[in-house]
């Protein structure tokens, strides 16, 4: 029997791991926090590069677009790469762009700043879990993901808050060049606690009782590690039920939360009479219900990974539905739905990039990249139809649209019983040797069977 060509072994401690974890963390902080902190900075922006606040926003806009463009393509030809080296070079180049929006005379360096930082973006994101994957046994990668999207709820709880407030207080160009620097203080300590991580070794041969899947073939030809060769195979990636379901469930929950979340201020203030550091606080409060759900999710999700998804879901569904209901003139209740829906959106992503880990282990780079293009899709088209509803003066459309989105999205977790199949032992990241359990049962395998 054609044995597999085992992944090339991660030499490193446990210390070592929970280190790269950390540091992992913090690149996702810098990450979340230098994509949305011009939202908070508007005024400033507009009129230090003397443009209009909707051109402001374009910068958001335009950021999501070509990360979500480019994620595929550049991740299938960085493939070969030491995954070390990939993701420290796309903080560094954060870090870059941050301190020439920082100096830049106008705003079309400044544009040209964030679509150089795009384009690293959608790299990153897609290497971010299959590389936390390969810090830890198998079978908790589920945890190791919820670790590292900590950092974005942290930087919903305090990045964009204090960069914000940076902003006000000495300029936004200081701001950014403070950015600027804490990127380059999160690339070394990446460089410090990873391991080298090579790219793994693609399988050679597929055993006979393995059934043809994405989690047992590589989305490209191994033999010929050509772009054109990874690219060809996207296609196929997407004929694979399981991983377009979790692409269509990331479309439609993500579309649906960013349709009311752009608009979240405007919402709140409005139901609940919130304003100025009342209102703060409670956009605190969505952050930190984000971390105890991401803390939550990352404790059940590779046990139960279809009811954590469809818990998550669901808490989406419910939060904007209360919104225009019950949470209508209180205060109180409008903060409670704004947890809840804190909780379980920030929480989603953990279980959805996990369930792409366990449907393709074994392409598990690309498959990322088409999960963060669905879920730049999610973040494009959620603000253009929330903002579309805002401009036909239905702010209260925004939660009913949403939640319909949501709950299509839910209906989809509920009928796609192969998209979120539970973890394997087996099925885990690069440790250098096979499990000693499994080579007993492979053993006993082969005695019963000759």
């Amino acid at each position: 029997m054609t044995q597999l060509r085992p992944p090339r072994a991660d030499q490193s401690r446990p210390g070592q791991h929970r280190a790269g974890l950390t540091a992992l963390a913090g690149a996702t902080f810098v990450y979340v926090t230098a994509e949305t902190l011009p939202i908070g900075l508007v005024p400033q922006l507009s009129a230090g590069l003397h443009v209009r606040p909707g051109a402001v926003g374009l910068l958001v806009t335009v950021y999501a677009a070509m990360a979500g463009l480019s994620a595929i393509p550049l991740t299938a030809a960085l493939e070969h790469r030491s995954r070390r080296q990939v993701v420290v070079g796309c903080v560094a180049v954060l870090a870059l762009s941050q301190f020439v929006i920082a100096v830049a005379p106008g705003y079309p360096v400044v544009m040209a700043a964030r679509i150089v930082c795009a384009l690293t973006h959608g790299v990153f994101w897609s290497m971010l879990a299959p590389v936390a994957a390969r810090l830890v046994a198998p079978g908790r990668g589920g945890r190791a993901t919820a670790l590292v999207f900590t950092g974005n709820s942290v930087a919903l709880v305090l990045g964009v808050p204090i960069g914000t407030a940076l902003g006000h207080l000495i300029g936004w160009r200081p701001t950014m060049a403070a950015l600027g620097a804490v990127a380059v203080l999160s690339a070394v300590a990446l460089r410090r606690a990873l391991p080298t991580l090579p790219a793994p070794s693609l399988p050679t041969a597929r055993p006979p009782e393995t059934a043809p899947s994405l989690a047992a073939a590589p989305l490209a030809d191994p033999g010929r590690g050509s772009l054109r060769a990874r690219l060809v195979a996207i296609p196929a990636a997407l004929r694979s039920a399981p991983l377009l379901a979790i692409c269509v469930v990331t479309v439609l929950v993500v579309t649906g939360h960013f349709t009311a979340y752009t608009y979240i201020t405007a919402l709140v203030g409005r139901d609940a009479g919130l304003a100025g550091l009342a209102l703060s606080a409670v956009l605190f409060g969505y952050g930190a219900a984000g971390v105890a759900g991401i803390w939550l999710v990352g404790r059940t999700t590779d046990r139960w990974p279809r009811a954590a998804t469809a818990a998550c879901a669901l808490g989406v569904v419910v939060a904007l539905i209360g919104l225009v209901t019950v949470a209508r003139g209180s205060a109180v209740a409008t903060v409670a739905a704004v947890v809840v829906w804190g909780a379980a959106f920030t929480a989603l992503p953990v279980c959805l990039q996990g369930a792409v880990l366990r449907v393709a282990p074994r392409s598990a780079d690309t498959a990322s990249s088409l999960f963060v293009v669905a879920f730049q899709i999610g973040i494009g088209g959620g603000a253009l139809a929330g903002s579309l509803l805002v401009d036909a003066g239905e702010l209260s459309a925004l939660c009913i649209t949403g939640a319909a989105l949501a709950a299509a999205g839910l209906l989809v977790v509920l009928a796609a019983r192969r998209a979120f199949p539970p973890s394997s032992p087996r099925a885990g990241p690069d440790l250098g040797r096979p499990d000693r359990r499994s080579l007993r049962r492979l053993s006993l395998r082969r005695r019963s069977g000759s």
